[in-house]
């Protein structure tokens, strides 16, 4: 793993550290971009077909870092950091729905010049994502929400809600772990199976919740973007193919809202089992299933 520019930083924090380590981990470059006046972090590999992947909420770009891997095997994938989050920096502090969509509508112009990409957004990526198609399915080959925010209501478990809220309030390895255990069905066998990088990706994830910056763009966004129910009347304007992945177990965005909006909008519905919200961390297997099932026709589309 290398930056573009091949430069180096003579000290480091740990979090720099834990960083450094989950990107020497997977086949992609690390590239800075100007987008929407955000100096956003990209990763970028592979080739083929484009994907861009959108992280969740308080994350990062390497929580993809179990089907990365796979993915860049016959696909150009683009990882960024979203904007306020992981090394993508917000200088003057404004964000708001219009400034991310207009974010990602440049990461595409700059990253997938060559033809449309899928777009697969996870919590509020997904709601992102979502936002971003009901303007752009022009723009994009296929939509893929990942138990995404902003199909409904955001009414989480109170035995999800209590822990995130003591986490944000107070981010210390033990409140971490108690959030991550609602996230996961099994968050032990979770970091049994990432192996050396789940130490890192715990680490960065501390770090990255004890950061102002951080903490300042979830203060804008979870409310702007993640919470509010996108009205179904911009939903029914999405053209683009679109497929939902959800967890069956999600104590976050519950499934009944993911059947709910397949019903009414006539999206598949792929239920990936033995999994709470993050299907690419808990269950990669099954969530690449998904995925190619999803991208299939898109992808035979792109390659003809």
């Amino acid at each position: 793993m290398s930056t573009q520019d091949g430069a180096t930083r003579p000290e480091q924090s740990s979090g720099q550290q834990a960083r450094d380590l989950l990107l020497a981990a997977m086949p992609l470059t690390e590239r800075q971009l100007q987008l929407a006046t955000v100096s956003t972090a990209v990763l970028e590999g592979g080739d083929g077909p484009p994907v861009v992947l959108l992280h969740g909420h308080g994350e990062f770009a390497a929580v993809w870092i179990r089907v990365i891997p796979d993915l860049v095997k016959t696909h150009r994938v683009i990882v960024p950091d979203l904007p306020g989050h992981g090394a993508s920096l917000v200088r003057d502090g404004r964000l708001d729905t219009q400034r991310v969509l207009a974010w990602l509508d440049e990461l595409i112009d700059q990253t997938c010049q060559a033809r449309p990409p899928v777009l697969v957004g996870h919590l509020l990526g997904g709601a992102i994502a979502a936002r971003y198609a009901v303007h752009h399915s022009d723009r994009l080959a296929h939509l893929i929400l990942v138990d995404t925010l902003g199909l409904g209501l955001f009414r989480p478990a109170p035995s999800f809600a209590v822990p995130m809220m003591g986490f944000v309030a107070r981010p210390t390895p033990k409140s971490r772990d108690r959030l991550f255990n609602r996230c996961f069905l099994d968050m032990d066998q979770v970091g049994e199976q990432t192996g050396e990088q789940w130490q890192p990706l715990l680490d960065y994830a501390l770090d990255r919740a004890r950061t102002p910056s951080v903490q300042a763009a979830l203060r804008r966004l979870i409310p702007r973007v993640a919470m509010p129910a996108i009205p179904a009347g911009d939903l029914t304007r999405i053209t683009v193919p679109t497929d939902l992945i959800h967890g069956r177990h999600d104590l976050q965005v519950r499934l009944r809202t993911a059947q709910a909006a397949s019903v009414r909008y006539g999206w598949p519905l792929h239920v990936i089992e033995d999994c709470r919200d993050d299907p690419a961390a808990e269950q990669p297997e099954l969530f690449l299933d998904a995925l190619r099932t999803a991208m299939g026709p898109s992808m035979e589309e792109q390659s003809a």
